[in-house]
């Protein structure tokens, strides 16, 4: 995703293993769907390694320096696609968990509703 037209995955490794099984799907969509995902990405930089004997994975970098790494062992070449796309969508933000169930600026002078409350 772009933030201030500015994209913000700037590298996607693609990591596979051209024995193993769980590579297949990976392996097919190298094959398929890659050449045409780098055409209508130029502005990513995608970089395929071989780690033998491994599980096959997606790991991208961010501008913020930040990286995310996507396990896709035993996936379809359409899921695989998938995947890469929400990297490429993704601003790269570490997630973090809201203490409430509600984000509010102004919060109720009554309290939060809940499920417990009696009339």
């Amino acid at each position: 995703m772009s933030l201030k037209g500015v994209w913000q995955l700037k590298k996607l490794v693609v990591s596979y293993c051209n024995w193993g099984g769980s590579s297949r799907g990976i392996r097919g969509f190298m094959e398929s769907h890659m050449p045409e995902f780098i055409k209508n990405n130029p502005q990513l930089e995608v970089v395929t390694e071989l780690n033998r004997g491994y599980h096959p994975f997606l790991k991208g970098l961010y501008q913020n320096k930040n990286e995310r790494v996507v396990c896709v062992k035993n996936m379809a070449p359409e899921d695989v696609l998938e995947c890469a796309t929400r990297l490429r969508n993704s601003q790269g933000r570490k997630v973090i968990k809201l203490r409430t169930r509600h984000v509010t600026k102004n919060p109720s002078v009554q309290g939060t509703w809940t499920t417990a409350v009696r009339f």
